[in-house]
């Protein structure tokens, strides 16, 4: 089985930072993409940010140039850094990693953290 663990979460103010962790562990051969998703109350899961293995990135449009992805391949973990960060930027924000568990497995199946809460106060 494969465990994601998120860390970093908590109450800040407007334009202050936070550092979110995830650190995948268990039974893993490999990870492709990492990513952070978010839900605030009411509103359906977003992507916030993914990278690669290869360290490809992608955002959505409204955290470009305040977060940043990043990833420590032989920890399995991924960062999300959050700059800037706004009232609407409050929620929960989950990890994901895809994983192959073994090398014999041909796909790889993606696995959630349990969430951790971001809330930005005005």
């Amino acid at each position: 089985q494969v465990q994601l663990v998120e860390s970093g979460g908590g109450v800040v103010q407007a334009g202050g930072s936070l550092r979110l962790s995830c650190t995948a562990s268990g039974s893993i051969f490999s990870i492709n993409a990492m990513g952070w998703y978010r839900q605030a109350p009411g509103k359906q899961r977003e992507l916030v940010a993914v990278i690669l293995s290869v360290g490809s990135t992608n955002y959505t449009d409204s955290v470009k140039g305040r977060f940043t992805v990043s990833r420590d391949n032989a920890k399995n973990t991924v960062y999300l850094q959050m700059r800037s960060l706004k009232p609407d930027d409050t929620a929960v924000y989950y990890c994901n990693a895809d994983v192959r568990r073994t090398r014999y497995e041909r796909t790889y199946a993606r696995y959630w953290g349990q969430g951790t809460q971001v809330t930005v106060s005005s």
